[in-house]
């Protein structure tokens, strides 16, 4: 649980008032790279003798991953009852991702929960996206899901989120001013300070181009792809026919095109997998499941920088995650072609009198 001394020292570095950005712990020399927002939040977990704190993050991640099964469900609209929501939870645990977050003593499941929750609320409820802008507050990688509401026409929901979001950083600047100074315009900016991109535990695409060209920083070769699957990956999500593939594109184009997705951060697989069982893809289903707990990159030499001079064949075994969301692209853009291509055919006069209608405002307005 390397993660979680982590979170136990940034609430003491608050607690006592020592510099938040200035420490390291474990034998891995792990620093604080949260907002000071999140810092705040993890001082409770000073209150705790170690042990007891282990115990608290190990039953907390199991009952977050039991919620996070139940609001993928409720996302892909398939029924839950409690047999079937234990066996889902037990499965769930052998999924890489998954394992790898208890493991490790992460929040990731906390975050895609409070997204989940937020989003899969009922249209009109009190204060959605309240929790989608906390989640951005603690850790920045959820602040996709403000794009995605904007994109998705949900404009008030988008202006609650970024509200939220912009009082995450006033109340860690108004407690902790100097590390919230310290925090944004410097840190945030430091990629290289959350881990090196190249190794496997990396599946975003950039770690995947550096192990392809053993080159650990690809710049551009890495820059360019990753804006234009951004572009892509936004364009998909604007115009997907349903609202579970909208905001699953928005997740995966995230994890893609972040510097560094370690793997555990892909816990989003969870909702993948319920989406596709719900749409009646038993096999596509099957052979997520199957990539998700393989495990091919930790069989793989890691040691040192073994990871940049993986010979070809490997490559594959390395970037998993990246190669399964690169290849669901093609049939996700064919997805929405056809899906437009159905509507122009089966309500064809509807869209020639609204293409009318709006010729006329134009007309009119100029």
């Amino acid at each position: 649980m390397a993660d979680t001394l982590v979170y136990r020292a940034e609430g003491a570095a608050v607690a006592n008032g020592s510099d938040l950005y200035g420490f390291t712990v474990t034998e891995w020399e792990l620093p604080a790279t949260y907002p000071p927002f999140a810092a705040i939040l993890f001082v409770p977990t000073t209150w705790l003798p170690l042990g007891a704190l282990k115990t608290v993050f190990l039953v907390g991640n199991v009952a977050l991953l039991a919620l996070l099964v139940r609001l993928s469900c409720r996302l892909a609209g398939l029924p839950v009852r409690a047999p079937f929501l234990c066996a889902a939870t037990a499965l769930a645990l052998w999924l890489e991702p998954v394992f790898q977050t208890v493991l490790f003593g992460q929040i990731n499941l906390a975050l895609a929960c409070l997204v989940l929750w937020d989003l899969t609320r009922p249209p009109g409820a009190v204060g959605k996206g309240f929790a989608v802008g906390v989640a951005a507050g603690i850790k920045l990688t959820p602040a996709v899901f403000i794009g995605y509401l904007l994109l998705r026409g949900r404009v008030r929901e988008a202006g609650v989120a970024a509200a939220a979001f912009v009082g995450t950083v006033l109340l860690g600047a108004l407690v902790l001013p100097g590390a919230s100074v310290d925090f944004w315009t410097r840190r945030v900016f430091e990629t290289g300070r959350v881990g090196k991109a190249w190794i496997v535990d990396n599946q975003s695409l950039q770690g995947l181009v550096a192990r392809l060209l053993h080159d650990a920083q690809p710049g551009a070769a890495w820059a360019v792809p990753a804006a234009v699957t951004a572009l892509v990956g936004l364009w998909l999500v604007r115009r997907a026919p349903d609202e579970p593939r909208a905001l699953l594109l928005a997740a995966f184009t995230a994890l893609l095109v972040s510097p560094i997705s370690w793997s555990h951060h892909w816990v989003w697989c969870v909702p993948l997998l319920a989406v596709l069982l719900a749409e009646g893809r038993p096999r596509p289903a099957a052979t997520v499941a199957l990539l998700f707990t393989a495990r091919t990159f930790w069989l793989l030499p890691h040691e040192g920088a073994l990871d940049l001079h993986l010979p070809w064949w490997q490559q594959a075994l390395a970037s998993p995650y990246a190669l399964l969301a690169l290849a669901a692209w093609p049939v996700l853009w064919a997805s929405v072609l056809g899906q437009q291509n159905v509507r122009v055919a089966e309500h064809p006069k509807d869209d020639e009198e609204r293409a009318a209608a709006r010729h006329r405002v134009l007309s009119h307005e100029l």
